[in-house]
């Protein structure tokens, strides 16, 4: 009875376990998670493209190699293995032959870790290369009686190498870093990827697809359209490149063409100097670096002058013969001295004297009033653009802390504030667009396989910023600096040019002078042709420390005028086509 009741109760215990592990277990998941899982499978990553369609950058699959060390046979070895190696070598050209023979050898006779997986060479493949390698010796017998190995990477590329580099932008493995659109736009570009079942593979443990068909088909990342001109970018970059290859001394540069009416950017070229002496995008100054931007601001001053009824271009001003002396403060010219001289003169001559003198004069009891008239010009708010990384733009208020006697005659001469070179680019091309501001913007749609998925559309940042009659003031006196003032050596009988040269000091190490020492930036910015204003540009140059003194009117106003040539003789706004003269009757 005893050894009865004792099978009996083991019985039910086996009993009991089947029950358990038939209904109330989770063996069977235990099970398919050794023998089956899921993986993702990468959505084909978007294009980036210029506005007329040509690729800025893309992803294009490479090719590891590798090789199952088990596979080939020992006949095949002993008669091919030398002239695989040879292969091996001359193609990769990171070890010898005889290296090569003896790693594969050794691979396969000792079975070390990953013999049946040994990579090869030191680089990935394109698929021209892939097929090359397929014909080397044993390779040619395929994957099952050869061993190659080849597994599919992709690998972004970037068929015009630098340019416009900082503003395509890349992004980190881990998707956690990054700058530019590649980064900004990620979750459009990446797609949204698949899902697909695999097995576990007896022998070697490799996963193989349960189907040919995936449980989850990828969806590719969209394209992105820019609004980048090729053609106006590599003139801009080529034009920047020459003037820093003229003078050491420069540690970064800039330039920017927008188009006037609609903001889209057409070229943004940034160049900082690395530690070979070279120049590489690697840092984005136009939409980045925040500054004093000196003498173009005096544009602003002007307009407010004007707007607020204070002047006229042709009343006149006393800059003297010494500077003008304010709260102990000297003011003086960069250059000389101009004596009397009317508003629009001291515009075209740039007279720091004139500027902050007027800037007192009239504004000096009605501080708030100035600010307020250069607030309502936007040149305090931010652009909001689609990139990340934008400079804050800072124009001090009365009050605040840090406002001294000094601090309106210094912000009137483009002092004591930071802008970026695109928010003085932004205020400048409001001018020219008849005193309408827009966003600049580099974004023009999303597409994918050639269709326009999402147009987009863009709002001006603000009504006129001025008065009409303003407005025709301010543009006498930009196109007067191009033809009598500090930039008239790139006045063109051909088409005329608007503009505003500007030279401002840097601080560095928490001051403007060091030993004798300063840091310059030599700007210009305006727009062409001066009539009916197709573009706006602004080209800064910053200067390492240095004794010598560095303006805008020699060095930037150049590559301006170089950019500009390119656009008026390849633009057919400019330039109709040539008419066969008409033969005699």
């Amino acid at each position: 009875m005893i050894v009865y009741i004792f099978f009996l109760l083991i019985a039910l215990i086996a009993v009991g376990r089947i029950i358990r592990l038939q209904f109330f277990s989770d063996y069977k998941n235990q099970l398919d998670a050794i023998v089956y899982r899921s993986i993702d499978i990468p959505a084909y990553r978007g294009s980036i493209l210029s506005y007329d369609g040509r690729v800025l950058a893309n992803t294009v699959p490479f090719y590891e190699i590798r090789m199952d060390c088990s596979v080939p046979d020992d006949i095949m070895l002993n008669r091919h293995l030398g002239g695989l190696s040879l292969a091996l070598s001359r193609f990769f050209g990171d070890r010898s032959a005889a290296q090569y023979e003896n790693e594969i050898m050794r691979a396969r006779v000792e079975k070390r870790p990953g013999y049946r997986n040994l990579a090869l060479g030191n680089r990935l493949v394109s698929h021209e290369e892939l097929e090359k390698i397929r014909q080397f010796p044993i390779f040619n017998e395929g994957q099952y009686r050869g061993g190659l190995i080849v597994n599919e990477r992709e690998k972004r590329i970037y068929p015009y190498g630098r340019m416009a580099y900082r503003t395509i932008g890349y992004i980190s493995q881990d998707e956690q870093t990054g700058v530019g659109i590649e980064y900004a736009y990620n979750s459009y570009l990446k797609g949204i990827p698949g899902k697909q079942r695999v097995r576990r593979r007896s022998g070697d443990d490799k996963w193989v697809p349960v189907s040919s068909t995936p449980e989850i088909v990828p969806k590719d990342g969209l394209d992105i359209v820019t609004t980048i001109d090729i053609d106006i970018q590599g003139a801009a970059e080529r034009a920047l490149r020459e003037q820093l290859s003229i003078d050491a001394t420069f540690e970064g540069a800039t330039a920017v063409v927008m188009e006037v009416e609609t903001g889209a950017v057409r070229a943004i070229v940034n160049m900082k100097r690395m530690h070979d002496g070279s120049y590489d995008e690697t840092f984005n100054y136009a939409i980045s670096e925040s500054t004093n931007p000196g003498s173009t601001f005096k544009l602003a001053t002007l307009t407010a002058l004007l707007e607020d009824g204070y002047v006229k271009l042709t009343d006149s001003v006393e800059t003297g013969r010494g500077g003008w002396r304010y709260y102990g403060n000297t003011f003086s010219e960069a250059s000389g001295s101009y004596g009397t001289i009317t508003v629009q003169q001291a515009f075209e001559k740039s007279s720091n004297v004139a500027f902050a003198k007027l800037a007192v004069e009239k504004y000096g009891s009605k501080e708030k009033q100035f600010i307020n008239r250069i607030y309502n010009m936007k040149l305090n708010e931010r652009l909001n653009i689609e990139l990340i990384g934008e400079g804050r733009a800072r124009i001090p208020f009365p009050g605040e802390a840090g406002w001294s006697r000094l601090s309106l005659p210094m912000i009137a001469m483009g002092y004591e504030m930071q802008l970026t070179p695109l928010h003085v680019l932004t205020f400048y091309n409001a001018i020219a667009n008849n005193g309408k501001m827009v966003t600049p913007y580099f974004i023009e749609s999303f597409s994918q396989h050639g269709r326009i998925m999402e147009q987009f559309s863009h709002s001006p940042l603000s009504g006129t910023l001025c008065t009409p009659s303003t407005l025709r003031a301010v543009h006498k006196a930009l196109r007067g600096v191009v033809e009598n003032g500090t930039a008239s050596r790139i006045n063109d009988p051909r088409y005329s040019i608007s503009g505003k040269t500007g030279t401002a000091q840097i601080a560095f190490d928490g001051a403007f002078v060091h030993d004798g020492y300063r840091k310059h930036q030599a700007s210009f910015v305006g727009y062409f042709p001066s009539e009916e204003p197709k573009y706006s540009m602004i080209v800064i140059l910053y200067s390492g420390a240095t004794r010598s003194n560095f303006y805008g009117a020699s060095w930037a106003a150049p590559v301006f005028k170089k950019i500009a040539d390119h656009i008026y003789i390849t633009n057919p706004f400019w330039n109709a086509p040539l008419e066969a003269p008409e033969k005699a009757a």
